[in-house]
């Protein structure tokens, strides 16, 4: 087990460092505390008798973000949706995303930004832990405050989510060791090529732990690195560094 948690840490540390390969003199650091809840279940309780009604899913999840070196308000995400369970380990949805957002990913104002998402996630249980994927894509609208607005352009982005959780069964059995990240492309430039190209938009590598707290709910805990990438923009590139807390629910 120690190895191979030695293991997972080295490939963790590696996918961090990788997100450093546009790394700069110019790129903006900052640090950032995250807080999320997120919440699912299933329609079952319209009527326990009905096993039809328990495919279909619900999803609900909040975020606060906090930057300027946690001292305000950077962004925040409410996202709702809906989904149908294909099989008992692959997840099909479709939901809405409202997404406030201040300095520093603001660059003068405050804006909104509405996303159309949809996703399929899919997760199982491995001798060495449980495997999670979630693949987004994602219809991204901003109001007339934002930096990248003209010509009613829709930005279009692809994430790609792979999340390992690694049971710390000696310490305790409802201890996990957590390595993850997640890849967002641009599929399309905006009008204003210069804030949003397309490409490699950025990374979120993730390193922490979990605690299951009991048959509902599990905390996340520890560092996230997140490099946005801006490469044809006069904007430099941002280099994150967040302390991310996330209880999920499941009902």
């Amino acid at each position: 087990m120690i190895k191979k948690i030695k293991v997972l840490i080295f490939v963790a540390l590696l996918s961090i460092s990788s997100v450093k390969q546009a790394f700069a003199d110019a790129t903006a650091e900052d640090f950032q505390v995250w807080g999320a809840v997120f919440s699912q279940g299933n329609f079952g309780f319209i009527n326990s008798n009905n096993p039809d009604l328990k495919k279909f899913r619900w999803w609900m999840e909040g975020q606060g973000r906090f930057g300027n070196d946690a001292t305000q308000f950077t962004q925040s995400l409410i996202r709702p949706g809906v989904g149908y369970a294909i099989t008992d380990k692959l997840v099909a949805w479709v939901g809405y995303a409202w997404a406030p957002t201040a300095e520093p990913l603001s660059v003068a104002h405050p804006f909104n930004e509405h996303r159309i998402w949809q996703q399929v996630t899919w997760a199982d249980n491995f001798p060495i832990g449980r495997l999670s994927l979630r693949s987004r894509f994602e219809q991204r609208f901003f109001d007339h405050n934002a930096p990248m607005r003209g010509d009613n352009d829709v930005a279009h982005r692809f994430r790609q989510l792979v999340k390992l959780a690694v049971p710390i069964t000696p310490i305790d059995p409802n201890l996990s060791f957590i390595v993850q990240s997640e890849l967002f492309i641009a599929m399309n430039t905006v009008s204003n090529p210069g804030f949003i190209s397309r490409g490699y938009d950025q990374n979120r590598a993730f390193v922490g732990l979990a605690y299951k707290i009991n048959q509902y709910a599990t905390i996340e805990a520890g560092y996230m690195n997140q490099f946005i990438n801006r490469p044809h923009s006069a904007r430099p590139d941002q280099m994150m560094h967040n302390f991310v807390t996330h209880l999920f629910l499941n009902f």
